[in-house]
């Protein structure tokens, strides 16, 4: 965020310490990244509404964070969505926006199904949905990362620069910085306490979680605005569509010109289309 008002704050909940990035005023819009990267996804959002609300976007512990959790601390879908509850209500946030992306969309979902009392509306963007979670590719490292020295095996080719970007690059239409990449991949790499919680929420990655979620959104009054790239091949639209039409208030937007990471790609039609939301 590059706003003179953005404060960077931390705080301690039941699982561990959060740290998290503030700035604006009004209602509170709260971001929930996804796996393998932190609040700074957000960054060119955040920076386009916090003249209207306030915006928080916290470091989640879903593999990037600075702060380990606590060792007992509950790392799979419902246990973040938990920990999203307790940032809520450690903030006393109400009529909240959850906006999420990636896998912090699927742990969005299970948030507001779970712990709703504080949710007015939620935003996705493209994320893990129903059946599809963790998609295409990466359906196979739950069960990876659970083997015996699995999640040493499935990081060592990320400390290669190269294998990290290449890693990304599917992500983003408009490209990722190498130094953004590399931030994001050093505290799992350096260390043994969050390379702990990162296997914790790979493990626990599974579809039983986005199924159970779906099926409580079907004719939900919640109102849901699904904003989606078309062409991601890990998210295919076809996903968004049927949240769409399953959920009883919910809207779907297509965002061209991007991929996964709509809010790098898409910062101010992504923002513009969450303002007109939170009206």
């Amino acid at each position: 965020m590059t706003t003179e008002s953005t404060q960077r704050k931390e705080i301690d909940l039941p699982a561990g310490r959060i740290r998290y990035r503030e700035a604006g005023e009004g209602k509170p819009v709260v971001f929930v990244h996804g796996y393998l990267v932190d609040g700074r996804l957000w960054d060119g959002v955040v920076d386009r509404l916090s003249d209207r609300y306030r915006c928080l976007a916290p470091d989640w512990p879903i593999g990037s964070q600075q702060i380990a959790m606590k060792p007992d601390a509950d790392l799979t879908p419902p246990g973040i969505a938990s920990i999203v509850a307790s940032f809520l209500e450690a903030l006393d946030l109400q009529d909240v926006t959850i906006v999420g992306n990636d896998s912090g969309g699927a742990m969005s979902q299970v948030l507001v199904t779970r712990h709703p009392e504080r949710i007015g509306r939620l935003v996705l963007t493209n994320c893990d949905t129903h059946e599809n979670f963790p998609p295409g590719v990466f359906k196979h490292l739950p069960k990876l990362a659970a083997m015996p020295g699995g999640m040493t095996l499935l990081s060592l080719p990320f400390g290669v620069p190269a294998v990290a970007r290449r890693a990304f690059k599917p992500f983003s239409k408009a490209g990722i910085p190498d130094d953004l990449i590399a931030s994001w991949m050093k505290p799992s790499l350096t260390d043994p306490d969050i390379k702990r919680d990162l296997k914790k929420v790979t493990v626990g990655m599974n579809s039983r979680h986005t199924l159970a979620a779906a099926e409580k959104l079907r004719n939900s009054n919640l109102p849901i605005l699904l904003t989606w790239a078309p062409g991601d091949k890990l998210f295919p639209l076809t996903y968004a569509e049927r949240l769409a039409g399953e959920a009883g208030n919910a809207k779907l937007v297509r965002i061209e010109n991007s991929r996964t990471f709509v809010p790098l790609d898409q910062p101010e039609r992504l923002a513009e289309e969450i303002a007109g939301f939170v009206l």
